[in-house]
C-alpha cells in the first residue's frame, strides 16, 4: 500500500485546526486536517444544552467572518459556534477529513519528517501540528468513592438538570462552567451546594463596555504569563441570559449554599476547606481592581462613558460565608449527585516524540515545540492571555505558519555547488513567509 505524503498534518478540526488551515492555505502550504469526529465536535456534544459563548459575537470570532444572525453584543449558542466553524471551514475550502483518528506520530528514522498512523492509513508529513486544544481529558478527582451511592459526572457530561436523579446537587468548581451549571440547576428547583475555589471575577460589563473590551484597551489580553501563584485560577464569567456579572452573594441569596474547596469524603461525609470567604473576597478584589483601572483609563483618555456608581456595592455577606460549612453529610442533606466542574488535562499519548517536559506537558515556546517540526496550537497562555479565545487561536496559528515558512528557508538552502539530494517528502514550491 502506498503511503500518502503531505507537508503539514494538522490533528484536530476545532477552532485551532480550522484557523491553522486558513493560514496554511493562504501561504500555499500543502496540508491535511484530520478530525476523529466532526468539525468543532466538543461544541456539538461535550457541553451542556444551554451553554453560550463567554464572549460577545463581535469579539470572539475569526477576523474573516462574523457570526451570522447573531447581534454583535449577543452571546452565540453552542450550536451557533459549532455551525460557525463548519461554515468557516467550507468558506476557506479547508482539507478536513472527518472520522479519521490519529493513533500515533513518530519521528522518521534517518529522514526528515514524521510517520503518522491513522484509522485510515499511513501519512508521512514534514511537519505535525497538534491542534487538539486543552479540553481533552476531564479531571475527575476521586474524592467520593464510586460505591457511595451518589451519581457523579464531569461537567463535560452534564446536559441539563433533568438528567440528574431527584435530590440535591453538589457542584464542585467555581469557574465559568461550575457557576453556570449551579445556577441552572438551582433555578430548576433543586437544592444546590457550590464548592468555591480561587477564581478571578471580572465584571461582565462596566460603564457600557464588555469586560473583553476592557481587557483589550488595558493590554491585559497581551499578558504573556499568568501572575505568580495564579496559574490554575479560573475565571468566573457568564454569557448566559444575555450576559451578567457572576455574583456569589447573589447566588447564595437565591438559595445556593457556598462552601470552600472539597477536600475529603469519610463515610458519606464531605469535608470542605474553611476558605470560602477568602476565595470570594479575593475574587471581589480582582473585580474591584478592574473597575479602578477602567475608571483611570476613562479619566486619562477623556472618554464619555456613563458612570456606574452601584457597581461597587457588593452587598452583605451571606451566612454561608460568615459561618462556613466545613462538613456535609450527603445522605442527610439529600445530595443525590455531584457535578465535577474541575477542568481538563491534555492527552498526547498518540504524539510519540520528544516534545514534552518531565511532567508530560508540552515543552514549547509560543507553540514551537522542543521537537523540531512539531507544533502545538490552542493551549492556554500559548503566547498570551488571549490564546484561549477564538480570536487568540487565530493569531497564534498565523505565527506558527510564519515559523513553518521560515524553516523552509533552511530546508531549501543549498551551498554553491552542492549536489541536490532526494528529500522525502518532496519540497513544495512555497511563497516566502509573510512579514
Amino acid at each position: 500500500m502506498s503511503i500518502e505524503e503531505t507537508e503539514v498534518l494538522v490533528v484536530g478540526a476545532g477552532q485551532a485546526g480550522v484557523a491553522m488551515s486558513e493560514h496554511l492555505g493562504a501561504q500555499g502550504v500543502p496540508h491535511v486536517v484530520l478530525e476523529r469526529s466532526r468539525i468543532a465536535e466538543r461544541w456539538h456534544s461535550e457541553r451542556w444544552d444551554s451553554l453560550v459563548a463567554n464572549g460577545p459575537a463581535w469579539h470572539d470570532r475569526f477576523p474573516g467572518m462574523e457570526f451570522p444572525e447573531v447581534a454583535p453584543d449577543a452571546f452565540p449558542t453552542k450550536e451557533q459556534v459549532a455551525a460557525y466553524f463548519s461554515a468557516y471551514a467550507e468558506k476557506i475550502n479547508a482539507p478536513i477529513r472527518c472520522g479519521v483518528e490519529v493513533t500515533s506520530v513518530t519521528k522518521k528514522a534517518g529522514a526528515p519528517g514524521f510517520r503518522v498512523e491513522t484509522s485510515d492509513g499511513t501519512i508521512d508529513a514534514r511537519f505535525v501540528m497538534a491542534a487538539t486544544g486543552p479540553f481533552q481529558k476531564p479531571v475527575f478527582p476521586r474524592i467520593v468513592p464510586e460505591d457511595a451511592g451518589i451519581t457523579q459526572i464531569h461537567s463535560n457530561s452534564y446536559r441539563n438538570p433533568d438528567q440528574l436523579p431527584e435530590g440535591a446537587v453538589l457542584v464542585v468548581g467555581a469557574g465559568s462552567s461550575g457557576v453556570q451549571i449551579a445556577r441552572e440547576i438551582a433555578r430548576s428547583g433543586r437544592k444546590v451546594y457550590l464548592s468555591v475555589g480561587p477564581h478571578d471575577r471580572p465584571p461582565r460589563a462596566y460603564r457600557g463596555r464588555d469586560f473583553v473590551w476592557w481587557l483589550g484597551v488595558l493590554n491585559k489580553w497581551d499578558m504573556s504569563a499568568p501572575p505568580q501563584g495564579a496559574e490554575h485560577v479560573t475565571i468566573a464569567v457568564s454569557g448566559a441570559d444575555g450576559g451578567h456579572t457572576v455574583d456569589f452573594r447573589a447566588l447564595a441569596a437565591n438559595g445556593i449554599t457556598l462552601a470552600g474547596r472539597t477536600m475529603s469524603c469519610t463515610e458519606g461525609t464531605l469535608g470542605f476547606a474553611a476558605n470560602v470567604k477568602q476565595n470570594v473576597d479575593l475574587g471581589d478584589a480582582n473585580y474591584l481592581s478592574l473597575l479602578d483601572e477602567a475608571d483611570a483609563y476613562i479619566a486619562a483618555n477623556g472618554l464619555d462613558l456613563p458612570g456606574e456608581p452601584g457597581a461597587r456595592d457588593l452587598g452583605p455577606d451571606p451566612d454561608c460565608l460568615t459561618n462556613p460549612m466545613l462538613e456535609l453529610e450527603l445522605a442527610e442533606a439529600g445530595v443525590a449527585s455531584i457535578v465535577w466542574a474541575t477542568g481538563f488535562t491534555v492527552d498526547y499519548s498518540w504524539l510519540q516524540v520528544d516534545a514534552f517536559d518531565a511532567e508530560g506537558k508540552p515543552d514549547h515556546q509560543r507553540g514551537v515545540s522542543a521537537e523540531p517540526g512539531v507544533f502545538f496550537l490552542g493551549l492556554p497562555w500559548q503566547s498570551c492571555r488571549g490564546s484561549s479565545f477564538i480570536w487568540g487561536v487565530w493569531h497564534d496559528a498565523k505565527y506558527l505558519v510564519e515559523q513553518i515558512m521560515i524553516k523552509h528557508t533552511y530546508h531549501r538552502y543549498r551551498a554553491p555547488g552542492e549536489i541536490e539530494t532526494a528529500v522525502a517528502p518532496q519540497e513544495p514550491a512555497l511563497a516566502p513567509a509573510a512579514r
